[in-house]
């Protein structure tokens, strides 16, 4: 089975959960994150890095932003209990280095705000992962970025990008932060991208 590590081409479609990215007159169905899906655009070409997940009975392609959350995808599944489908959930909530800096702050709370992680399905994942996802590559820490760093605007305009209305996808997030107020940071934003979707649920705006 050959591997593919990544693909290049035009994006055909964009869902919640996947794009169709046309690679040689072949439109290949990309699983993928609401962060990275909405940085794509129909019409527009697009380089995802990419693991393929052979099954018995299917292959999924999965794609990342870069090399690194393609490689954090695919650590995080040597934990037991945990498959494509949840590694990609963890990297859906959290970035690839909001999820180094739990395990290696064994913060348990922040691994179970990934739907489908419990208490002992976090505990497991820092004990299985231990020192493998390595030091976070970025200082910087959730929960405090500037006004001036404020990446609300990001989560917006990637709500916009996946079909809503700008209104509609800024009040969305109006709605998450109010249990949350202040700036947005980098490494939040995934979090609250995926805060929005629940809240706007599955229509458009």
């Amino acid at each position: 089975m050959p591997v593919i590590a990544s693909v290049h081409g035009t994006v055909q479609a964009v869902r919640l959960d996947a794009a169709v990215v046309e690679v040689g007159g072949v439109g290949l169905l990309v699983q993928a994150t609401p962060t990275t899906l909405a940085g794509l655009r129909v019409g527009a070409t697009a380089q995802l890095a990419t693991s393929l997940v052979v099954r018995e009975d299917s292959l999924t392609l999965f794609g990342f932003a870069d090399a690194d959350e393609r490689e954090v995808f695919e650590l995080v599944q040597t934990v037991s209990g945990v498959g494509p489908r949840l590694a990609l959930a963890m990297l859906a909530v959290h970035t690839p280095d909001g999820l180094r800096r739990a395990v290696a702050d064994e913060d348990l709370a922040a691994l179970k705000r990934v739907p489908g992680i419990g208490h002992k399905g976090a505990q497991r994942i820092v004990l299985e992962l231990g020192d493998k996802l390595g030091l976070p590559t970025s200082t910087a820490v959730p929960g405090t970025a500037s006004p001036s760093d404020d990446r609300r605007d990001q989560v917006v305009e990637a709500l916009v990008g996946l079909g809503w209305t700008a209104r509609a996808a800024g009040d969305a997030v109006d709605t998450v932060l109010e249990s949350s107020p202040g700036p947005v940071g980098a490494d939040e934003v995934a979090g609250v991208l995926r805060a929005a979707l629940r809240t706007l649920g599955g229509g458009r705006g």
